[in-house]
């Protein structure tokens, strides 16, 4: 076997076994294979898209589902892909050619412009595969897939056409919401409130009827007074009553407008009259369909005010129309007052802008199947983890509107609907309409949709469509989807929509149908202020120079210890630190073991012939298995890499390597063959327990090593060591504790006596415990002592540091300089023993405690209380030894 480096460079292990694992066609699943079948697809990242770390994160826990199933003796497929962000791609060529030329897609017209984006596609695209690369991912890359493939969107036509035949995909004039900036509709789940500090206007209209009399408004938004078609106040009001059926005029663009009254107006808010502007606001144009309003649009698509009517206001964008509307309503003396205003502001979740209402002819969806989809959720059909999240669904479908489906972008998959040419040569709601695979018959006579699909249309079909038949077959449903919870309305919901509607099963059972069993959703990373992570902020560090630092094991392990389910993730680079040197420390101790003889890859322990110490560990180490495979099943992955960190670092490194030198330095071969073997149990299930999320560096150790004759990838779960055969198991242990605990109060005391840890002193146990003198040798490695002695009479001059101990008093043996700080050392002992004594002692002498408490947790205290007070009473005899 090769010999492990004194250091371990992952930058010279990682991209090696990557490429091998490559070469060998290790994550390539077969569908044709006899094992069970375990799958995962990818959410899809954008084709333009950047490593970041919300992507290591839940890249790396798919990354630890796909290896623990393959060493489970699962057939895995995890399903690679790229989504072409239709607007998130045509926005940044769009800047490009802006910059660049100046122009605009327009100018360029649709067949050049999309040969450009697929030019900006093949020269900026895929980068983030390759960067997934690094980080270890075992996908299957020979089924990387694109959401622009052919087939796939062959498929997403297929399913308009037949939505729209089913009458579930219609085209109307509604009530949308629109970005301004990307100049497209966006669905509701695209919208995102947001707080935002503005003003609220109150505006005087003056009552046409009667001169001099005014109506004030409260308005947050005077720009679009212009679009006033009405005023409305409740039926209910009284204060406006008697001017029912008159008319104000409309402040700017002055014009009669009658006055309404609708249930929809809440008397509370402003001062209870409300300004009618149906083109710019969802509830408005309700209340104007219910009164048949005319509906005036003063706002273009780029959100600039289109009235010439008001030369001051036209041309402006909205926000700059906004303060000189109140300026030129304050010249006129129609701004009553203006105060300042809080309140939620949908955002566009593509460009973060503020979303306009805008009325427009879009293609909308009815979702079909959403009792269905309720159900297999709520009957744990598909179980989401943490379980929350299935209330946060629930109220979702429970509350769901059509779907708003058709974008205003030409990168994408192009709504397959074509409208019989009109002399305007305009498609409008009457035009007659064709839907089909192919296009019409006679295709000069028509104009197709300028529209693309939303992007989500084409990905709620992911969870299938990526799939071959063959492959279906085998792997769908799908084991587990992870992905962030901002999307669960997006795309999980979609998607199991989706499957149930589509059914791409086996059969129609809905078992069969729904597109996963699992969906984890992850926790989001924010900064140590608790803020998320942005580009703008500029505090998102880049996951690549992350993995250049520490390596991707490094990376992974160091995320995965701070990633609790379910609570948002303070990130701290430290916390990634820790991650190199726990891979650091694991290396540190396999390369002990190799410096003592090879392993075995089937090590041979005789059970007789195991150490005290040996027991001990490999009681610890069952412990851990059991722990891992309870912390898996509820998707802990925190608590895995917290107990693999726990075990590895404190039970094996710390403890039992330490202790077992003693036998592997000394001239009992016996003992000294048992312990390597012990080393090389305990390391072998050790790597394969942490394999998944360390797959470099295990692979590395454990192929050094000799422990496996094939990767590690392939190897057997860790199996717990069957310890019914040592005698003794609970005996060995409590010793093995109490010489623990006393090595660890010898420490203790050396650190408050100021004694540093590498000065080698005498130590002296006073005991009467004869287990306690076998175990000599390895209680004087452990306190690091220059000589130690056990002697149960042992009369400590005056001054001796003591710490007392599950084993007996232990002393160290110190200069007549280090008496004053062993007295305030005891002083403080003394104080802390005592405050606990008075405590247990209260319990003790409280009648309700000690008639209501069980009789064992009584007797529990009064065993306690004697304990501290006899502790205390040794070390008062002490202090006063010193005085």
């Amino acid at each position: 076997m090769a010999e492990l480096p004194k250091r371990y460079d992952p930058n010279a292990v990682e991209p090696k076994w990557y490429q091998r694992w490559l070469e060998n066609r290790d994550f390539v699943a077969n569908p044709e294979s006899s094992k069970p079948a375990f799958s995962i697809v990818m959410p899809p990242p954008n084709i333009t898209g950047m490593l970041t770390l919300g992507h290591v994160l839940g890249d790396t826990i798919q990354d630890i589902l796909a290896r623990r199933a393959r060493m489970q003796g699962f057939e895995v497929l995890w399903l690679p892909g790229m989504d072409h962000a239709g607007i998130g791609t045509q926005t940044a060529v769009e800047k490009h050619l802006r910059r660049t030329e100046n122009k605009t897609r327009h100018d360029l017209g649709r067949e050049e412009f999309l040969r450009r984006v697929v030019e900006w596609q093949d020269k900026h695209g895929g980068i983030i595969i390759e960067q997934l690369k690094r980080l270890g991912c075992s996908c299957d890359w020979s089924r990387q897939r694109y959401t622009l493939d052919d087939a796939y969107t062959a498929a997403v036509q297929e399913i308009f056409v037949d939505l729209y035949h089913k009458g579930l995909i219609y085209r109307g004039r509604r009530m949308i919401n629109w970005d301004p900036a990307a100049q497209t509709a966006v669905s509701d789940e695209e919208v995102i409130n947001k707080p935002q500090k503005g003003r609220l206007y109150f505006v005087r209209y003056e009552i046409v009827e009667e001169p001099g009399r005014f109506l004030e408004v409260a308005t947050t938004r005077p720009e679009t007074i212009m679009a006033d078609t009405a005023m409305a106040f409740h039926p209910g009001d009284k204060r406006y009553l008697n001017l029912l059926g008159k008319y104000a005029w409309r402040p700017l663009a002055r014009e009669k407008i009658p006055i309404i009254a609708d249930e929809a107006i809440d008397p509370e808010f402003g001062t209870g009259v409300l300004k009618v502007t149906p083109a710019h606001d969802t509830l408005d144009f309700e209340i104007g369909q219910r009164h048949d309003l005319p509906i005036i649009d003063v706002l273009t698509p780029a959100g600039r005010v289109n009235c010439p009517a008001v030369p001051e206001l036209h041309g402006l964008e909205r926000f700059e129309a906004r303060k000189k509307a109140a300026e030129l309503l304050e010249a006129r003396g129609l701004l009553a007052k203006a105060e300042p205003y809080e309140n939620n502001i949908g955002f566009s979740d593509r460009s973060d802008v503020p979303i306009e209402p805008r009325l427009s002819e879009q293609w909308f969806l009815r979702y079909p199947k959403t009792k269905e989809a309720l159900a297999v959720v709520r009957d744990h059909l598909i179980r989401f983890f943490p379980a929350h999240w299935e209330k946060v669904y629930a109220q979702w479908l429970e509350n769901i509107r059509d779907w708003c489906i058709s974008r205003q972008v030409w990168w994408g998959h192009r709504i397959p609907a074509w409208y019989r040419k009109q002399k305007s040569e305009t498609p409008n709601s009457k035009s007659e309409i064709y839907v089909g695979i192919e296009p019409p018959p006679d295709p000069e006579n028509w104009i197709q949709d300028e529209d693309t699909v939303d992007t989500w249309f084409s990905s709620w079909l992911w969870a299938y469509e990526t799939m071959d038949e063959q492959t279906l077959k085998k792997f769908y449903p799908t084991s587990v989807l992870v992905t962030a919870p901002d999307i669960i309305f997006f795309w999980v919901a979609r998607m199991i929509i989706a499957g149930l509607e589509f059914e791409p099963g086996e059969s129609s059972k809905i078992e069969d149908n729904i597109p996963f069993h699992h969906v984890f959703f992850t926790s989001i990373i924010r900064d140590k202020q608790g803020r998320k992570m942005s580009k703008s902020l500029g505090n998102s560090p880049d996951p690549l120079e992350l993995i250049d630092k520490y390596g991707a094991d490094g990376l992974r392990f160091g995320l995965m210890r701070i990633a609790p389910s379910g609570q948002d993730i303070r990130f701290d680079e430290k916390q990634i630190e820790e991650g190199r040197n726990f891979a650091t420390k694991l290396w540190n101790v396999a390369r002990f073991r190799q410096m003592h003889g090879p392993s075995e890859a089937t090590p041979r322990i005789d059970i007789l012939s195991l150490s005290i110490y040996a027991v001990e560990v490999l009681a610890r180490l069952n412990e851990t298995i059991d722990a891992v495979e309870i912390a898996y099943r509820e998707y802990h992955f925190n608590m895995v890499a917290q107990h693999l960190y726990n075990f590895v670092w404190s039970d094996y490194c710390d403890w039992f390597v330490e202790t077992a030198k003693t036998d592997i330095f000394s001239d009992d071969e016996v003992k000294k063959k048992s312990a390597l073997a012990v080393m090389d149990v305990v390391l072998s299930a050790t790597l394969r327990l942490l394999h998944p999320f360390m797959p470099h560096l295990t692979e590395e150790i454990w192929s050094l090593l000799g422990l496996g004759e094939s990767s590690i990838q392939f190897a057997a779960p860790s199996e717990k060591f069957a310890l019914d055969a040592v005698a003794d198991v609970g005996e060995s242990r409590r010793l093995v504790s109490a010489i623990y605990e006393t090595v660890q109060a010898g420490r203790n005391l050396r650190s408050e006596s100021k004694l540093p840890s590498n000065r080698r002193i005498r130590c002296i146990l006073r005991t009467n415990d004869k287990q306690a003198y076998e175990q000599t040798p390895t209680l004087s490695r452990l306190l690091n002592a220059e000589d130690l002695t056990l002697d149960p009479n042992y009369a400590a001059p005056v001054g001796t540091p003591v710490a007392v101990t599950p084993l007996g008093e232990l002393f160290l043996a110190i200069t007549a300089g280090d008496q004053a700080r062993e007295g305030e050392r005891l002083d403080k002992e003394i104080a802390r023993i005592g405050e606990e004594a008075r405590t247990v002692e209260a319990k003790l002498q409280n009648n309700a405690f000690v008639e209501r408490a069980p009789a064992a947790v009584v007797e529990d205290h009064r065993r306690r209380l004697s304990d501290l007070n006899a502790q205390l009473t040794k070390l008062k005899q002490a202090r006063e030894g010193l005085s």
